[in-house]
């Protein structure tokens, strides 16, 4: 979803994420939408289908791999905008656990998955909260990683996500059923006005 792209983005610009833990899918569609305007078969600007366009994601993880790496691939190419390109700009950890069903994959992602554990493990350990979303595998294993006392909340379409996160022994999550197209704009929008009402509140009378 393009608002949900652009809001995460501009909540990691804005310093609101430590860390952003994903598979290869996000980062793959989430660089090809920066650097052909599609993903998944689509335009991500008119949503409309571009010839050969399923083919784009392959030839994007070509484009990396042949660049060695995410920051070099960015930086070849003039990458501008996106979420990938946002955690990188502002030197926060991408930590990409891969999947035996992966394509590619791209030359960051952990194959090995007790390293990526490990990673993620590594980015969560002083986390204080903890936002997971529209991925069942990836919210499931970050919850177990987790102590109670973590604040997480867990957002996505299908109930059965927040549901079985719970079930696994994260009794802290709190579910939230809805698109992140709706989520994450709504989320930015909210923090925004905050900070504008507490920066408001530090000016002298």
């Amino acid at each position: 979803d393009l608002k949900a792209r652009k809001a995460l983005s501009a909540l990691i610009n804005a310093g609101h994420a430590d860390a952003v833990l994903a598979g290869n899918a996000l980062a793959t569609h989430d660089l090809e939408g920066a650097y052909m305007n599609t993903a998944l078969g689509q335009n991500i600007y008119t949503q409309q289908n571009a010839p050969n366009g399923h083919y784009n994601h392959l030839e994007l993880i070509n484009k990396v791999r042949e660049a060695g790496s995410i920051p070099k691939f960015i930086e070849k190419y003039n990458i501008d905008n996106g979420i990938i390109y946002t955690a990188v700009k502002k030197g926060i950890p991408i930590v990409l656990g891969g999947s035996i069903r992966d394509d590619g994959p791209l030359p960051e992602v952990y194959g090995n998955c007790y390293e990526a554990q490990d990673a993620m493990r590594n980015c969560v350990r002083k986390a204080t909260t903890v936002i997971t979303m529209a991925t069942m595998l990836h919210s499931i294993a970050v919850g177990n990683l987790l102590p109670s006392y973590v604040k997480t909340i867990c957002v996505d379409i299908n109930p059965s996500t927040v549901t079985k996160l719970m079930d696994r022994g994260s009794a802290q999550a709190i579910g939230l059923v809805t698109d992140i197209g709706i989520f994450l704009p709504r989320l930015a929008e909210e923090i925004e006005k905050m900070e504008s009402g507490a920066e408001e509140k530090e000016i002298p009378c």
